[in-house]
């Protein structure tokens, strides 16, 4: 455990559950308020869930700056990049539309549901890989992604609202999986949006309440479909761009 600091470690894993899952468990009763608001005031209101692994990790990261020198931003290496991959599913989401129980016109609904949507998977992304990845960077690649993946299905205590194994199993699996895979994408780009905007596509198509029974499954394919063709062109021009500013550094 050589460079981690357990107790700053402990107080953003907390943080990240104690106030996210005031929210997430509607301990005060904020729901039937919720549900009488506006729909465009679920850009406000749905990353809330998260907002527990934000003040966690803007706290650790204050903490850990001091440290270490910290290599991940927003916008990472590009911000041309991060800000085109992260307007790319928005822009769809508008464009194709999703059905909803409010009765709102679906494209409508479906520029307010993917702005709401990359904010919280940004608050999530902001204290996973932002500031946990960080603080475990000393760890081997697979250690460290079994720990993340651990503490991020804790921190869903989705088992609390569905027991089912094989669910709790495939969802684990997942997290194991996007823990990998996102640390992969930070590890290319330093960007956060850059993360967030594939945590955001796993979220719409498998996992969000709002948007994934909103889409039918021609929808989900055309989605998945220009994403890929469209980011990982963004990938490869970006990892391209990274290395030959490194050879000019260099030099």
């Amino acid at each position: 455990m050589k460079g981690i600091n357990l107790v700053r470690l402990i107080i953003f894993y907390l943080t990240a559950i104690a106030v996210s899952n005031i929210f997430r468990f509607d301990v005060f009763h904020f729901q039937t308020i919720i549900e009488s608001l506006p729909t465009w005031t679920m850009i406000f209101y749905s990353p809330i869930q998260a907002i527990g692994v934000l003040l966690g990790a803007l706290i650790a990261l204050k903490w850990l700056q001091k440290e270490k020198k910290l290599d991940v931003s927003a916008f990472g290496t590009s911000i041309k990049w991060s800000v085109a991959m992260s307007i790319i599913p928005v822009l769809l989401l508008l464009i194709i539309g999703v059905d909803n129980k409010q009765g709102e016109n679906t494209h409508y609904f479906g520029l307010v549901a993917g702005l709401s949507t990359f904010i919280y998977c940004f608050f999530e992304e902001i204290g996973w890989r932002g500031y946990l990845e960080q603080e475990l960077k000393g760890m081997a690649e697979l250690k460290r992604v079994l720990v993340i993946a651990s503490l991020w299905y804790l921190w869903h205590l989705s088992f609390l609202r569905n027991p089912d194994l094989i669910q709790n199993v495939l969802f684990f699996g997942w997290l194991i999986l996007g823990s990998w895979g996102f640390g992969k994408i930070i590890k290319l780009t330093k960007s956060l949006f850059a993360a967030t905007c594939v945590h955001m596509a796993i979220n719409i198509l498998l996992f969000n309440g709002f948007i994934k029974e909103g889409l039918g499954g021609l929808d989900k394919i055309v989605i998945l479909g220009i994403l890929a063709l469209t980011w990982i062109p963004i990938l490869i021009i970006w990892k391209r761009e990274k290395r030959l500013l490194t050879n000019l550094q260099n030099k």
